[in-house]
């Protein structure tokens, strides 16, 4: 007997995710419509493989805050940006989508400014994305299908630069899009530093270690 059920009827607890399987394009795009905009989950889709994740709180503080960080880096080095947060990328020909925590075009701001519709076939992916607690191949083949340039992973108090080298991903010690300036370094002491002074201390304290650092 086959039991069909519909994703109303299933709860996913935060901090945790739902695998289906032998899922077609056609049925990922059904999902995505589902779904709707205005939700809290994540969805990550290649080849037939579908993960729906619904961030715990601790999960979404972590990316409001590297977010905000990266925003803050971006604009004291004085380079533009456009932030697309949560938008799902996608490209059929690939048969891959995926919603990262937070995203940025940083070397191609400039051709995606007023861009509301993407096309990935046309519009180039995301230069960054971040992702918090990574933990499926699903997501990192989506990104490589996809050809995002840059994905940084945060989990177990570390912070991963991660380089699309063609068809993998190299990590890195450092952030290209950054040059010498040492970014996952300062991240990493201010999210700590947050636990204790919090998020909007730990964001001014932030701003101004990055202007000390351009100003050596």
């Amino acid at each position: 007997m086959v039991v069909t059920l519909q994703l109303r009827q299933i709860d996913v607890q935060p901090g945790q995710y739902l695998t289906l399987r032998e899922i077609s394009w056609a049925e990922f795009e059904a999902v995505l419509e589902e779904l709707g905009e205005h939700r809290a989950s994540r969805v990550a889709y290649y080849q037939g493989l579908l993960e729906i994740r619904m961030p715990s709180p601790e999960h979404e503080v972590d990316k409001e805050l590297i977010g905000d960080m990266v925003k803050i880096v971006l604009d004291e080095l004085e380079l533009d940006w456009e932030p697309y947060g949560s938008t799902t990328f996608k490209r059929s020909q690939m048969a891959a989508g995926v919603e990262p925590d937070t995203c940025f075009y940083i070397q191609n701001a400039r051709q995606m400014i007023g861009k509301r519709r993407l096309d990935l076939s046309v519009d180039p992916p995301p230069d960054l994305a971040i992702e918090i607690d990574v933990t499926s191949k699903t997501q990192l083949s989506a990104y490589v299908a996809l050809g995002v340039p840059e994905l940084w992973c945060y989990g177990g108090g570390k912070l991963q630069v991660f380089v699309l080298n063609q068809t993998e991903y190299v990590e890195m010690e450092t952030s290209p899009t950054f040059g010498n300036l040492p970014v996952i370094e300062g991240i990493l002491q201010f999210l700590q530093f947050s636990l204790t002074e919090g998020s909007s201390t730990a964001r001014r304290a932030f701003r101004q270690w990055v202007r000390e650092a351009l100003a050596q």
